[in-house]
């Protein structure tokens, strides 16, 4: 299964790689965190290591995931979306069983 960006992500991610002038693509992961124990963590990454998981998108465009953060993400899929001034990266992780009331953290 993996971890599937939208085509919207696609985009935005190519678009931001472009911008940076560098990058190997998004690195998605979690870490324990927030009320009801993990939370996403999402940055451009500018190497893949060898603990890391590469799944290939559309045009090129890669998910880059530590080898530990697989099992909590592994069916998910990413999401840019706007609404009204706000756009941001959204996450469709089949793994939740319980989310935080302020949308902070998941557990699984």
């Amino acid at each position: 299964m993996g971890v599937a960006l939208s085509q919207s992500a696609v985009e935005h991610v190519k678009t931001t790689l472009a911008r940076r002038g560098k990058g190997e693509g998004l690195r998605v992961g979690v870490k324990k965190s927030g009320c009801t124990g993990y939370a996403y963590v999402l940055d451009y990454a500018d190497a893949i290591g060898p603990e890391d998981v590469v799944f290939e998108q559309a045009e090129g465009v890669k998910v880059i995931v530590a080898a530990d953060s697989v099992p909590f993400l592994d069916g998910t899929e990413v999401d840019y979306v706007r609404e009204g001034l706000n756009a941001f990266f959204k996450f469709h992780n089949p793994n939740v069983k319980d989310s935080c009331g302020c949308g902070e953290s998941f557990s699984v």
